[in-house]
């Protein structure tokens, strides 16, 4: 039956359904969507549906509301709850780790029991979720025990379903930039698989597409973010160290990376996000015997928070009733993703130890006007405006070096206890 529903094509079908609209999938399916194809995306929050069908983003990054408007008004963008028939899927859904650090797979899975009676032969299923090495394969598989009558090989007029991996690779809060310009790897089960993924990402990467097998795609991403995690964690390390030591880590790492091979990172209050702050655990479940160094990372900068707060709590001794300005809740920078952010951590922490502590929350990034549902709730812990909350703390904590909090006077901090995660005040 023929249908003009939005994102879908005439025969009923979308030319692409994106499972997963977060800081991945929503991106990937609006840019899909401004090259002319039907797509749709499928999630299973009603309120994020709502506001993508009504052209709206629900959640922070740049550019992103234009192209989402854009495509919506075109009627080459909608959203649903239920996975409708399509050419290609591209399942971008989280892959959290469990209690034992393993990966957990339960959100492809369900993508696949979506997808599954949708299929009817010939499409082509990408997992884009950052995936140990071999989930791609698993993904496969589980796809037949559900439609035993399709194949993962064989030839192209058979009932074969294509499945291929291609790791996301963008930095948030540039993310409408780099999807388009960084280079993609593709890694498909079969070589058909690999091309008709590349054939598909060809039409928005002006970046080179590297095709290689699925594997070798999913473990390339886990090194990517294992690589930056050590590097990082060098620099924590380093800043606990000259803490000890009385030295200021800014100007030791400053001087030090004026020699030319030598480029230190800068330290911080943790490692954030659910890339580095989780994919090198995938590489330590896969071979734990070998993965020593990429291991030791991992605990150096996930003990990272818990110095920060021995400091802030050390601060709070010279104080009966202290008030604490937390600067910032997000992983990073001029984003307001909090997904396994030291910065909540921290707060959350801090709030246990300390009951009799009032801590302000300054988030100048939050699209609402409250706190997240990390820490809202919690008896002592208020959300303030970033003046606001530096006037009237005891202590002042920069825990994200928003853009934003340049605006703070720094006179204002002169009679306060500053303690700066960053290095902000230092630049």
């Amino acid at each position: 039956m023929l249908t003009s529903e939005p994102g879908l094509t005439t025969e009923g079908r979308a030319d692409v359904v994106v499972v997963g609209l977060g800081y991945i999938g929503l991106p990937t399916a609006a840019v899909l969507a401004t090259t002319g194809l039907k797509v749709v995306g499928v999630d299973t929050n009603q309120a994020t549906v709502d506001a993508v069908n009504n052209g709206q983003v629900p959640f922070v990054e740049p550019d992103l509301g234009v192209h989402v408007a854009g495509a919506v008004s075109q009627g080459v963008l909608s959203a649903t709850t239920r996975t409708p028939p399509a050419r290609t899927y591209i399942v971008a859904v989280p892959t959290p780790f469990k209690a034992d650090k393993s990966a957990d797979l339960s959100y492809i899975f369900a993508a696949a029991d979506g997808i599954a009676p949708q299929l009817e032969g010939g499409e082509l299923v990408i997992l884009e979720s950052t995936s140990p090495p071999g989930t791609t394969r698993r993904l496969g598989e589980y796809l037949l025990e559900l439609r035993p009558d399709l194949r993962l090989d064989g030839a192209p007029d058979d009932a074969v379903v294509h499945v291929a991996h291609c790791p996301e690779r963008v930095l948030p809060g540039r993310i409408m930039i780099e999807i388009v310009t960084n280079d993609r790897i593709v890694g498909g089960l079969t070589p058909h698989a690999s091309e008709a993924a590349r054939q598909l990402y060809q039409t928005f990467c002006k970046g080179e597409i590297h095709v290689t097998d699925a594997a070798t795609a999913e473990m390339s991403k886990l090194v990517e973010n294992a690589y930056r995690d050590v590097n990082i964690a060098f620099a924590n390390e380093l800043s606990v160290i000259s803490e000890n030591l009385n030295i200021d880590v800014w100007e030791l790492i400053r001087l030090a990376n004026h020699h030319p091979r030598v480029n230190i990172l800068s330290p911080g209050p943790g490692v954030g996000g659910h890339c580095i702050a989780v994919d090198p655990w995938f590489i330590v479940a896969a071979d734990p015997e070998n993965s020593t160094l990429i291991r030791t990372a991992r605990e150096v900068n996930d003990a990272k928070p818990g110095r920060v707060v021995e400091r802030v709590l050390a601060a709070m001794d010279d104080f009966a009733q202290p008030v604490v300005a937390c600067l910032g809740l997000a992983f990073k920078a001029n984003i307001d993703d909090v997904r396994e952010s030291p910065a909540v951590d921290i707060v959350q922490r801090l709030a246990s130890a300390a009951p009799h502590a009032l801590l302000l929350v300054a988030t100048p990034l939050r699209t609402k006007q409250d706190l997240p549902s990390v820490v809202s709730g919690i008896v002592n812990v208020e959300r303030c405006e970033m003046q606001e909350a530096v006037d009237a703390a005891d202590v002042v904590v920069l825990l994200v070096d928003h853009d934003r909090f340049r605006d703070i006077p720094v006179e204002s901090l002169d009679s306060k206890v500053v303690i700066d995660t960053r290095g902000f005040w230092h630049q």
